[in-house]
């Protein structure tokens, strides 16, 4: 007779129909804490409550984790925005976005997975998912041109990927958001994106025929530049240091000479970034007349740093995981000291708003800066640069 031990018997532990789905949020949530490449599958296993071998019962590697778990996020979306109501256009914009806001606070120790976990996926699922993507900004853009029949097909799309950054900003920090609250305050600051002027997207760049860029005769500054932009291009963990080296053209041997190690170079790209940032934000608020015109000078400034270095920027923003522990923990002081900044700016010229909704604010119009600025490929012509910081400025005051 067979017996409980054989895992056969009545008195066998049953496996969770629901256990799949239970692995791919725990290595969802475990990605986004520590980056992909910081977790492992036995990890994973220990949030679940199982052995490292169950979970190959589901998954054939990580990978096919990542996989799951971002059609499951991408997924999440679609389904928010399926079945509108027969409404007015305006009333299925409202629909839409109170849902997208459910989403995104529900979510949000998951939703950052695609924004920067997404540079692991093959060309072929990035295709897939940024075909789902395409798919949900057109449910919100055609209602929208129905609403603003002046706005062009792809100023609406602007507008729509403008508000989605601003959901997708709740997983940019920490603190505890205040559920209903914070929802209805990113529906507002949604509507106030689907409401304003659109930038005008500016033509692709057109390089010089024949012309190489500019390179620094300094090797260490050499080094840094070309560290930065493989990272940005591959990712840390797919870049070695021989990678670098060669970009650089020298051996690898000569790049430890002026950095000691990969995570050295990761680390000098942060102290960088955070020092000039710094700087722009101490010289515009030092300049202004006003806590109006500061918070003016400071967004401008923090969008002529965004597009002017937007490789260092990127990094900066998706690489966070990757530095040394010691760095990490003074860098994102820092990053916390730069946010505050910018939340008594806007507390000071907004005193009746508290400073959690500040907070909420803040992030979500730096979200709305870089995403837009990617999609605009970072370009100052025609004062794109100028029309964002509007964009920006719009969200600190919805």
């Amino acid at each position: 007779m067979r017996t409980a031990a054989s895992g056969t018997g009545p008195a066998a532990t049953k496996r969770p129909k629901d256990r799949k789905d239970r692995i791919a949020l725990a290595g969802a949530e475990l990605f986004c804490e520590r980056g992909y490449h910081g977790v492992s599958v036995d990890e994973i296993a220990a949030v679940v409550g199982i052995s490292g071998p169950a979970v190959y019962r589901h998954f054939p590697n990580k990978y096919a984790i990542l996989v799951h778990a971002t059609r499951e996020m991408v997924g999440a979306l679609l389904a928010a925005t399926a079945d509108p109501p027969a409404v007015t256009a305006e009333g299925v914009l409202d629909v839409l976005l109170g849902r997208l806001a459910d989403v995104a606070v529900s979510k949000r120790r998951v939703a950052g997975l695609y924004q920067w976990e997404g540079r692991y996926l093959t060309p072929e699922h990035r295709q897939e998912f940024a075909a789902t993507l395409t798919t949900l900004v057109g449910r919100l853009a055609g209602p929208l041109r129905e609403l603003r029949p002046e706005l062009t097909a792809e100023q609406a799309e602007l507008l729509v990927n403008a508000a989605l950054s601003a959901f997708g900003s709740v997983t940019t920090y920490r603190a505890a958001t205040t559920g209903t609250g914070t929802e209805r305050l990113l529906t507002r600051v949604a509507w106030t994106l689907l409401r304003g002027d659109a930038p005008q997207l500016p033509p692709p760049p057109r390089g010089t025929p024949g012309t190489a860029p500019v390179r620094p005769a300094a090797r260490r500054e050499l080094l840094l530049i070309e560290a930065i932009r493989l990272f940005r291009r591959h990712g840390y963990h797919a870049v070695a240091v021989e990678d670098i080296g060669r970009a650089a053209g020298m051996q690898a041997s000569s790049v430890y000479r002026y950095f000691p190690s990969k995570a050295d170079l990761l680390a000098a790209a942060y102290y960088r970034a955070t020092d000039r940032l710094a700087g722009a934000t101490s010289e515009a608020i030092t300049e202004a007349s006003d806590p109006a015109d500061a918070l003016r000078r400071v967004v401008r400034a923090y969008v002529a740093f965004a597009f002017g270095q937007s490789n260092l920027v990127a990094v900066y923003l998706a690489e966070n995981n990757n530095l040394p522990d010691k760095d990490r923990h003074q860098l994102r002081g820092a990053q916390r000291l730069h946010v505050e900044e910018w939340v008594r700016l806007v507390r000071a010229v907004r005193p009746d708003l508290p400073a959690t909704d500040a907070r909420v604010l803040v992030h979500a119009a730096l979200n709305v800066i870089t995403d837009i600025g990617r999609l605009g490929r970072f370009d100052s012509a025609e004062g794109y640069d100028t029309q964002t910081a509007h964009l920006a400025l719009a969200v600190l005051y919805a």
